[in-house]
């Protein structure tokens, strides 16, 4: 017998998507545990649409209103996949109804939402993560477990880099539905609260608290027309950001991200070195681990490409896949993370990245939007 995790999704694009299909690949490979998720109801303002999205997914229902969703008798856990500047209202709505929160990265439109909301969540007590899924790619997880061996020795340097190149063209508008990226209002920030998110929940989770930041960025489109006016208006979202930082341990970080990288659609990697080891890891190649370690001797010292893929228990994840030698991809790590979620409830643990955690990131965030704004260093 299992117990069903009765889902409500708020939303229904790329992000709705993904972690449906988590959703319902996890009780296919993840039988074994207590809780299972059942997808009980889809929302969003677009009856047609939701209830499209909702046939298509296997929903036994939907709403148009989220409030609606949330006082629902039979919703468990509520997934929040809107625009980011909605996380707020409809988190702490759903911790005071008693239901468990599954958010979309980044967490809020600042650190001072993410705190009200952090509090909201510890006195409710709702079980509750956010959704940085690249923490669940086997070849990510497998690099957390070789640095918490101490292999790699004394780290020195972490870099990382997401570049992308879909904003280029002076003729996309922005705001909208499909495009509330680049509106300021919906999406609190550009590429940093979007890509570099992403980056630094890695960073922090593989090599530690961030310490101080200096950064800069750019927008290069400076007006663009606004899909809701269709006046063209200033563009209020960073186009690209580069910033230095000190991690706690002593170690040195450099982060890069951009929408203006032609030929890039998502390019994100990063790579780690220690005085013993480093580690490098590559999106586009995302079932591979490459490793240098200084132990090796002569004709065999030098790169080498670990292959993350047996299904032994050697490595994170793969015992629940196919056979050696057969990669997973991007999806996976979506299941990987409800299966987590899943797991902790029949443990009675967090399950990371919860809020609390996922609120350094937007403190790292924050901290790097006011240096690239007055030009120096602050500390996070």
């Amino acid at each position: 017998m299992t117990t069903p995790v009765r889902i409500g999704m708020i939303g229904y694009g790329f992000m709705g998507r993904a972690h449906t299909n988590g959703y319902k690949r996890c009780p296919d490979f993840f039988p074994e545990l207590e809780h299972q998720p059942v997808l009980k109801a889809a929302c969003a303002r677009s009856k047609d649409k939701i209830q499209a999205f909702a046939d298509q997914w296997g929903y036994e229902s939907i709403e148009t209103d989220w409030r609606n969703l949330i006082a629902r008798d039979d919703i468990d856990a509520v997934d929040i996949c809107v625009p980011n500047n909605l996380h707020k209202e409809i988190a702490i709505a759903a911790a005071e109804a008693g239901k468990m929160i599954l958010c979309e990265k980044p967490l809020a439109m600042s650190a001072e939402d993410g705190e009200e909301m952090c509090q909201v969540i510890e006195k409710t007590g709702v079980q509750n993560t956010v959704w940085y899924n690249y923490r669940r790619v086997p070849a990510v997880t497998l690099a957390k477990e070789i640095i918490e061996s101490g292999a790699l020795g004394r780290i020195f340097h972490y870099r990382a880099n997401f570049l992308q190149d879909w904003t280029i063209s002076e003729e996309l508008p922005q705001g909208g539905e499909a495009l509330w990226r680049l509106d300021a209002d919906a999406a609190g920030s550009g590429v940093t609260g979007d890509l570099l998110a992403h980056c630094i929940d890695t960073a922090i989770w593989l090599n530690g608290t961030v310490a101080d930041v200096t950064a800069m960025t750019e927008t290069f489109i400076k007006e663009r027309v606004h899909q809701a006016t269709g006046e063209k208006t200033k563009v209020t979202i960073d186009d690209a950001c580069s910033f230095l930082c000190h991690f706690s341990n002593g170690s040195l970080g450099l982060f890069e991200s951009t929408r203006y990288a032609r030929g890039h659609k998502a390019l994100y990697t990063f790579e780690i070195n220690g005085s013993e080891m480093s580690l490098r890891w590559d999106l586009h190649d995302l079932h591979r681990l490459e490793v240098f370690d200084h132990k090796d001797e002569g004709a065999l010292r030098g790169w080498k490409s670990v292959h993350v893929t047996d299904h032994s228990g050697v490595h994170p994840y793969m015992d629940k896949w196919w056979v050696p030698g057969l990669q997973v991809g991007y999806e996976h790590s979506f299941v990987h993370h409800v299966a987590d979620f899943m797991k902790s409830l029949d443990e009675k643990t967090p399950c990371a990245p919860t809020f609390r955690d996922a609120l350094e990131t937007q403190k790292v965030c924050d901290a790097v939007l006011a240096s690239a704004k007055d030009h120096t260093w602050h500390k996070v």
